[in-house]
């Protein structure tokens, strides 16, 4: 009841500041600057959230050049979310869905640090932009027809955010943190990849969100009140109903947990990474092979299996996953690329994940029996 009260407390504070944006739902037309959305908004040297707007986190996020995201949702007063164990929440027409991209500034002038996945984000989900370099907004919108995924690309100011239909390349020098620097561009995808991405039914081709699922929500995180775990808090500010206790409701690991198995943790960095594509009815559907995290040991997992049309991306290995040998794996030749004929993802990053790699390395070599 303590912490109910001071969710409360917290939410009408909020409500009262002046300067938090207004969010807005667009219903068919779709605004050329980011602000006219409401979802975040500048107030000095902060980026804030907009009234009622809600932050989240994902256990294991999905890698995009060590970029930091700043996720939220939003939906209109008196709609809510239906708890769907396995898929992603179902959402109402009137949601708004937001990712920001960013990265911590670099004592180097104009470069910028490795981020570790997670937001820097304040207990009131305000941004300190003199800390960080803003590079791009994705908006997911439930319209009456369906969702429509809009990326803004965030001026030199950093003051606001533009629609950029087409994408755009955003060069970097990345600092990490052995005070290595390295130059890259950053691919901002076009709507046509955004779509690509968020397509996860071949079938249907229909774009809804990817990371809300309840397995990927379960886990705390910094509310005004204190912290909460996700899905509870949804539920506490009425975005939510139907979902079970936490503990009844699935839960991937953070990959970074060492607390956590390996086969955990490497599990969960395959599903937020591939298994929107490498599923039953994914876009690659045709390769045979299926990551989701409930998938037995076995040629399905791509344990001994053979390549179906993978081309060069094979690396002349034979198989995608040889137990105990990483590198005779696809999967790993695959992640631990940047050719475009042969990295996997095939759009979304210009780098490969060191720290990544190394956990799908250590997973391999784990794995018992071999493919003779």
């Amino acid at each position: 009841m303590f912490r109910r009260l001071i969710l409360v407390l917290a939410l009408g504070m909020a409500a009262c500041s002046p300067s938090e944006p207004t969010p807005q739902f667009h219903a068919v037309d779709t605004p050329r600057l980011l602000s006219e959305w409401g979802q975040v908004g500048i107030s000095g040297e902060t980026l804030r959230l907009g009234e009622g707007v809600v932050a989240y986190d994902l256990n294991t996020p999905l890698f995009t050049d060590y970029a930091l995201k700043l996720r939220t949702i939003w939906m209109p007063e008196g709609m809510q979310a239906g708890y769907r164990e396995h898929e992603t929440l179902d959402f109402p027409v009137g949601t708004v869905i937001t990712k920001t991209f960013y990265y911590p500034l670099a004592e180097q002038a104009g470069a910028v640090m490795r981020g570790d996945g997670h937001a820097l984000i304040d207990a009131e989900g305000d941004l300190d932009l003199s800390r960080v370099r803003l590079i791009e907004t994705r908006i997911l919108v439930h319209r009456e027809d369906g969702w429509a995924a809009l990326p803004y690309r965030w001026n030199e100011d950093q003051s606001e955010a533009v629609l950029h239909r087409y994408g755009d390349i955003v060069p970097l020098t990345l600092v990490g943190t052995d005070g290595e620097a390295q130059d890259f561009n950053y691919v901002m995808p076009d709507v046509n990849q955004c779509a690509s991405c968020h397509a996860p039914d071949s079938n249907t081709r229909i774009i809804s969100p990817i990371g809300p699922k309840p397995r990927h929500l379960n886990r705390d995180f910094a509310y005004p009140g204190g912290p909460m775990n996700q899905l509870d808090y949804l539920t506490e500010v009425g975005f939510l109903t139907g979902a079970p206790a936490p503990a009844d409701t699935p839960r991937n690991a953070d990959w970074t947990d060492l607390n956590a198995t390996l086969e955990d943790r490497a599990r969960a960095y395959l599903d937020a990474n591939c298994s929107h594509c490498h599923s039953p009815v994914g876009p690659a559907d045709t390769s045979g092979l299926d990551l989701e995290p409930g998938i037995a040991h076995g040629p399905a997992l791509g344990i001994c299996k053979l390549p179906i049309a993978a081309g060069s991306g094979t690396g002349d290995r034979r198989h995608d996953i040889v137990p105990g040998q990483p590198d005779e794996s696809i999967l790993l030749f695959r992640l631990d690329n940047i050719e475009p004929d042969q990295m996997m993802p095939e759009v979304g990053r210009s780098t490969i994940h060191t720290e990544g790699v190394a956990l799908i390395r250590a997973w391999i070599e784990s794995l018992p029996g071999d493919c003779d």
